[in-house]
């Protein structure tokens, strides 16, 4: 009997270890050598080259707004969901409890009972703080909400995929994508701590039936049920004569994408690099990236979040990693007045690319992710004057700064660092 119990407790102990192996890691190959630099940004093969390798191409006719803040992107978006004829797709992780939060909610109900067809998707550990009355309120009026990767036995091995996507579309010819979560910390002008500093996009053109495209990608993957016809994908006139496209990552398939554009636009870079991070934990291979362009000349600017952030073990593993480049004159700034949660770059005033994407091992490998690439040198010169402006509320962390913190600091820095692919 013992030892029928101990080949018992093995088998559930070997389980176990295989979940969470599955769990915890990628079954695809990732980047493992440096990008060559074989172009820079003006030349027309890296558009060609990104457009091809990232998936969709660049089309143009399109046009773009910033939204800073949230006192910029809720207004919008409202309107955008108030406006909406035939049909919204919207697709987010967090979606919480709150003023915000409630009044997306009734907005949408407003539509789905007006009869305008109203599809949700929300990731379950992103809305775990969303109060379930929203959930019944949606779907008595009608609205079809799914909560991705709900934890359930057939499915375990997928628990730690979850979408990140932020994108909501308004009948195949709106779009909007950024950083953006729906809780109440994004409200405001990020005027104190409880309100945080994001970037939000706007979007019309041919570039927002990719947006579609790219809702679609997990929504057949959640439900089974393809969503499509002109409702959805209708015929898109030229709104500007902006440059983009959207595009996509996932563990399921090309995982790797989103760490292949960051690396492809920083080795082009000729003159300038400004990026915008939420979560910076850099990889070697990214890092040295990074380190060769400042090498070569360009101006590399990062701004990460200061003492004000939500996630404290993800500063203290980004810290850990900020010593070659401070020493290769990359410049850092930890943003003060508040959470900094956008997710941005900017490449030679020309490639602006905003969305869902951290600059992490949880974004590059694990995460569902999508962002929104614009090569756009007005649109551009205009993001690097918003960065700015935040450069201008960051205080910049020297090499020796970086070299004189904490022991203890230091020490916790090396523990942490350890959970890397999880950050």
């Amino acid at each position: 009997m013992p030892t029928i119990a101990l080949i018992i407790l093995t088998v559930a102990v070997t389980l176990v270890v295989v979940l969470v192996v599955a769990n915890l890691t990628s079954g695809e190959k990732k980047i493992e050598h440096k990008i060559e630099r074989l172009y820079a940004s003006d030349d027309p093969q890296f558009t060609r080259s990104m457009g091809l390798l990232l998936g969709p191409p660049v089309v143009g006719g399109n046009h773009f707004q910033v939204l800073v803040n949230g006192d910029e992107i809720f207004p919008s978006m409202m309107e955008g969901i108030l406006s909406a004829q035939h049909t919204i797709t919207f697709e987010t992780f967090i979606y919480w409890s709150g003023a915000i939060g409630e009044k997306i909610a009734h907005a949408l109900s407003e539509k789905a009972r007006a009869g305008v067809a109203v599809h949700v998707l929300l990731d379950w550990v992103g809305s775990s703080k969303m109060d379930k009355r929203y959930l019944q309120m949606l779907r008595d009026a009608g609205a079809e909400v799914i909560q991705y990767h709900k934890p359930h036995w057939t499915g375990l091995g997928r628990m730690n995929d979850r979408t990140h996507r932020k994108l909501l579309v308004i009948d195949g010819r709106i779009g909007y994508t950024g950083g953006v979560g729906i809780a109440d910390e994004w409200t405001g002008h990020a005027q104190d701590e409880k309100h945080w500093r994001d970037t939000h996009f706007r979007v019309a053109g041919p570039a927002v039936g990719q947006m579609q495209a790219v809702f679609m990608d997990n929504w057949v993957k959640a439900t089974g049920n393809v969503l499509h016809g002109s409702p959805y994908f209708p015929e898109i006139d030229a709104a500007g004569d902006g440059l983009a496209h959207m595009f996509s990552s996932s563990p399921s398939g090309g995982s790797d994408d989103m760490q292949l554009m960051y690396l492809m636009a920083i080795t082009a870079a000729t003159h300038s690099i400004h990026l915008s991070s939420a979560y910076f934990v850099p990889d070697k291979l990214t890092i040295n990236a990074i380190v060769e362009a400042a090498k070569r000349g360009v101006k590399v600017r990062i701004i990460t979040p200061g003492k004000h952030i939500d996630t404290r073990t993800v500063r203290e593993a980004s810290r850990a990693c900020w010593g070659d480049l401070l020493e290769a004159g990359v410049e850092i700034y930890e943003y003060q007045p508040t959470m900094f949660h956008c997710k941005l770059i900017v490449v030679d005033e020309y490639l602006v690319s905003v969305g869902s994407t951290n600059f992490d091992s949880r974004s590059f490998k694990l995460n569902d992710e999508a962002n929104l690439n614009i090569y756009d040198r007005d649109f551009a010169r205009q993001q690097t004057a918003i960065f700015d402006n935040d450069v201008a509320r960051a205080k910049r962390i020297t090499l020796d700064d970086w070299r004189r913190r904490p022991l203890a600091e230091k020490l916790l820095e090396r523990a942490v660092a350890l959970l890397d692919p999880q950050l």
